[in-house]
């Protein structure tokens, strides 16, 4: 029963883990404890399973993927199988844990969360941290405490800056090797560990959501040119960014930084600064596109199909300039997408219900 829990801890390794996880950066975590496992010299880990939520792609996630290669037990939440274990490990998993649960293990469960703690709590720590053009991150190794995310003791917290012009991808790969050196040491003193937690500071608490489709559209008035490239590469590997030319959706594909030769040129020089005015740089192939504080360059997108920039200039904006010869160019520019909120879709499909 219960009360018996206490007294089947293990003082010292090898450990019983049961590990929650989903992703590519939780996958490296997973196959530290799975490298850790198989090594047979240090004894660290005795006994692996674990948990994935249900996803709906046959290939699954990183972490199932990986886990039924290794051969490891699978579980999907909320199944959490009922074996005995001594630590649960989290990484990425996105899911409350009820206290009964931590409870369940003699030294409760660790998080690896990539971020110095308590910056960037939540679900998108690495996108905040690029969007945000943060120049120091790290991994932080706490223990979880019921009823809130990331807000339980720090183990062990290390930092590393951040390259310049990283983006999330290229910052994941860094941060998820990182956090699963630092799991496989605190295991290796785990006892300790524990003892030696900190409360985090109450200061520098910031919050890092999820992404919504809104945050990926461009908005040309307020944004500067640093602004625009931070939100190419915090979210460009998850969702595109989008414009709005000619009531037509425009997914912008390929962003380019635009060398200062190319704003010297004296064709420039003539426009009206309208943020969102796009004008086409035969020389460079590239769509210039103005923003709050300058230029930014692209070199392809979507409309119904991807486009170089070259495409677009010869398949929509010349012609358009051919047929609209007295317009002014302000009136041929991308312009922000508002997106509707989910108020407005339920509003709409109410409407249509009735």
């Amino acid at each position: 029963g219960e009360e018996g829990l206490g007294a089947r801890a293990r003082e010292k390794p090898p450990w019983r883990v049961l590990f929650f996880g989903t992703d590519q950066f939780a996958g490296e975590a997973l196959r530290a404890l799975h490298a850790a496992r198989e090594n047979k010299e240090e004894e660290l880990i005795e006994k692996l399973e674990v948990v994935t939520v249900p996803s709906p792609s046959l290939k699954g996630l990183p972490v199932k993927r990986y886990a039924v290669q290794s051969g490891l037990p699978v579980y999907e939440w909320p199944d959490v199988g009922s074996g005995e274990y001594d630590v649960g490990v989290v990484a990425s998993f996105g899911r409350l844990l009820s206290e009964a649960l931590i409870l369940k293990f003699p030294y409760g469960i660790l998080n690896v969360h990539p971020s110095c703690l308590p910056r960037w709590r939540g679900p998108a720590p690495i996108i905040h941290t690029v969007l945000h053009g943060d120049t120091v991150t790290g991994v932080t190794i706490m223990q979880i405490s019921p009823k809130r995310f990331d807000v339980g003791p720090i183990l062990k917290q290390e930092t590393v800056s951040v390259p310049p012009k990283s983006t999330t991808k290229e910052l994941e790969a860094v941060l998820s090797r990182l956090g699963a050196n630092m799991l496989i040491s605190v295991l290796k003193n785990l006892p300790e560990s524990l003892n030696s937690g900190r409360q985090q500071p109450t200061e520098g608490v910031t919050y890092a959501p999820k992404i919504s489709t809104g945050t990926s559209c461009i908005k040309w008035e307020e944004q500067t040119s640093e602004q625009i490239f931070r939100l190419y590469r915090a979210i460009g590997n998850i969702m595109p960014l989008q414009t709005l030319w000619m009531d037509n959706t425009v997914k912008i594909l390929d962003l380019v930084e635009v060398n200062s030769s190319i704003l010297a040129d004296p064709k420039l020089k003539g426009w009206a600064l309208i943020p969102g005015s796009v004008i086409y740089h035969k020389q460079s192939q590239i769509l210039l596109v103005c923003c709050k504080d300058g230029w930014i360059g692209v070199r392809s997108v979507m409309l119904k199909k991807t486009l170089t920039a070259t495409d677009f200039y010869n398949g929509y904006l010349h012609p358009w300039y051919q047929k609209n010869s007295q317009a002014q160019p302000s009136q041929c520019r991308f312009q922000t997408l508002r997106l509707p909120t989910k108020k407005q879709q339920k509003k709409k499909m109410v409407a249509m219900q009735q």
